[in-house]
């Protein structure tokens, strides 16, 4: 078996990321065209660019931020995967977490970043198939899905999905993941509008978490268990 070149491997990771991802958004932008080629429709131009703005100020901010939070955890190539197809809270991160898990990887290191990009280029194709089954199934499985018995179960099932996930990393990690957990608990019941406001929690949350981490760290309370790994 030849050698692995990771650094090889790493820049045609960049290149085809950054080129897929130029592609998804010009797509994106281009849709207003599209519908007016097809449907021979006039474009309202200042209505456009008006949408164009409005969103990207909503948005960019928050692709800063998902940026800065995202990328560390996840690698290069499972990052520009999960930019594109989405879905990365619900799904991405955790797929990539227990992949993480169950091949015994550290982030940020060349077998962490291949092993996650493996988990979400899979994730991202069983999601199309059950999406794709989904759609089929849609109006067979409706009275199903409508049905009131069910309806709680449904609810609270991303809630039981994070919460199994999360608790295995808030026990390895108690005295880090203590102090934001009860704070965010606390918050969340106090505010339940915070609910919706994921991805800026998250990183006012992850900045305390690093800090924290930094504290235990510099009072030698990390030590041990950063040797045992």
């Amino acid at each position: 078996m030849d050698s692995f070149d990771y650094s090889e491997y790493e820049k045609s990771i960049h290149r085809d990321g950054r080129i897929m991802n130029a592609i998804g958004i010009t797509l994106l932008l281009s849709i207003p065209f599209i519908f007016s080629l097809i449907l021979g429709a006039h474009i309202e131009w200042k209505g456009y660019f008006f949408g164009v703005l409005k969103l990207s100020a909503t948005y960019l901010p928050i692709c800063v931020v998902e940026f800065l939070v995202y990328v560390p955890i996840l690698g290069a190539g499972a990052s520009y995967l999960s930019f594109i197809t989405g879905n990365i809270i619900n799904m991405k991160l955790p797929c990539a977490y227990n992949s993480r898990e169950i091949a015994g990887t550290v982030a940020g290191t060349p077998e962490d970043g291949i092993v996650t990009t493996l988990s979400v280029a899979v994730s991202s194709l069983v999601t199309m198939v059950v999406i794709f089954i989904g759609v089929m199934l849609l109006i067979p499985l409706t009275p199903i899905l409508q049905n009131p018995t069910l309806k709680p179960a449904f609810d609270n099932l991303l809630p039981a999905l994070f919460g199994a996930l999360a608790a295995q990393y808030f026990t390895k990690s108690w005295k880090i993941t203590a102090v934001p957990l009860l704070l965010m608990t606390v918050l969340c019941i106090a505010v339940p509008s915070l609910v919706k406001q994921t991805t800026v929690m998250m990183i006012l949350i992850g900045a305390m978490a690093i800090g924290i981490a930094f504290l235990l760290y510099k009072k030698g309370m990390l030590e041990e268990k950063n040797n045992e790994r």
